[in-house]
């Protein structure tokens, strides 16, 4: 007997970071299209979809609406760790559950949360790990002026501190400024090892255009000496920034480039369902994963009662476009093997390091963070998965 199920889907496709929100969107999107289309799992989808265009003061009411308008107990959405904190005390008081598919900056665990994207330990941590060892130790931080800036840069200080480095600045920018001549002025005269840049959206695409340009002007600058690095760039941004960002590193779980069977396939699915998306992120994948991985809890406990769909989650291995996706049983954070990768000249990602096995969830870097303090940067790289800190075999 086929269940029928409302999922929610809620991104916000306009505003300071809508290109993230599309690729949430068209991923749950396909996955939703795809189970129905299939008949593979006794499961038929409906999509409860609301839009907070940007405007993070919606995301509760929205929330309650799916819930309790729409029926959906089960939420794929909220990009930005501002806007999953307003969607949480919703899902506590109405006993559903948020399957949140992007990066994001740690220290936090909720039961009515699934944590589908990479927490530190698996973007920030190795992605730093490459860049201190090949660059030096002396960077910038650069970021938007909320919780995903704020954190991830604290983090990035306090590994780049016990590494014997030192950060020459932290500037922030509001949501959406492309104001950042001031700051690209302050890099200039700085000289930083490496940049991270933790902005969104229009943010970003301004800061990586002016960079360029400084580039362009003084050879310093050029991304083989000094890169930016980033935890949350997309080919959709990258392809629009084409020559521009050419040279400069990202780290996630998904690339385009992906060159595996899962992903042939997958790219195949979107071809079929999703013409119109020309550049599959790892938001849009990791959105995909999760709209499959409730169906095949649902499928699995014959039920949609959030708390046996969790459980069976944790008990799961799918086949996800980026490698076999488990749930974490003590975190609810997914157990990920994340790639380092360089921007090309032409929009998309090269694969220059890959982990040499999925890293466990380690949200509060209760383990990563001290072993960096003891060991020192290349003990952590090369000492597996020890302490949370996995091997990065480059690629020649």
């Amino acid at each position: 007997m086929t269940q029928e199920l409302p999922i929610g889907v809620l991104f916000s496709t306009v505003g300071p970071y809508a290109s993230l929100g599309r690729e949430g969107f068209l991923g749950a999107s396909l996955a939703i299209a795809e189970i129905n289309a299939s008949g593979t799992l006794p499961v038929r989808l409906s999509a409860v979809v609301r839009d907070p265009k940007g405007n993070t003061e919606a995301y509760a009411g929205l929330c309650r609406s799916m819930v309790e308008d729409g029926g959906a107990r089960f939420i794929v959405g909220c990009t930005t760790s501002w806007s999953r904190k307003e969607v949480i005390p919703v899902l506590e008081k109405t006993g559903s559950q948020l399957w949140y598919p992007c990066p994001y900056e740690g220290f936090e665990g909720n039961d009515h949360v699934v944590y589908v994207g990479a927490c530190p330990n698996q973007h920030v941590v190795p992605l730093l790990d490459y860049v201190l060892e090949r660059f030096g130790a002396n960077p910038m931080l650069v970021g938007s002026n909320y919780i995903w800036g704020w954190e991830t840069n604290r983090i990035a200080r306090e590994y780049v501190e016990a590494r014997g480095g030192r950060v020459q600045g932290e500037r922030f920018v509001a949501l959406g400024d492309t104001d950042i001549g001031r700051i690209i002025e302050e890099v200039r005269l700085k000289r930083p090892d490496f940049v991270l840049n933790t902005l969104i959206g229009p943010s970003s695409a301004a800061f990586v255009e002016a960079y360029w340009e400084l580039g362009q002007e003084e050879r310093a600058f050029d991304p083989r000496h000094r890169p930016i690095i980033s935890c949350n760039w997309t080919e959709t941004e990258i392809a629009a920034l084409g020559e521009r960002a050419h040279g400069h590193l990202t780290i996630a779980p998904y690339f385009q480039s992906l060159d595996t069977p899962a992903n042939a396939r997958f790219l195949a699915t979107v071809r079929r369902l999703a013409p119109g998306a020309n550049h599959p992120s790892a938001f849009f994948a990791q959105a995909y994963a999760a709209v499959q991985m409730i169906a095949r809890g649902v499928a699995a406990t014959g039920s949609g009662d959030v708390g046996r769909v969790l459980e069976a989650a944790k008990s799961d291995t799918y086949e996800a476009p980026f490698g076999a996706l488990g749930i974490h049983a003590e975190t609810n954070h997914a157990i990920l093997a994340p790639h380092i990768a360089r921007a090309g000249d032409k929009g998309g990602f090269e694969v220059v390091a890959t982990t040499a096995t999925p890293i466990v969830p380690d949200p509060y870097l209760a383990r990563s963070a001290n072993s960096a303090e003891r060991r020192g940067p290349a003990a952590s790289v090369a000492a597996g998965g020890e302490r949370g800190l996995p091997y990065l075999r480059v690629i020649k």
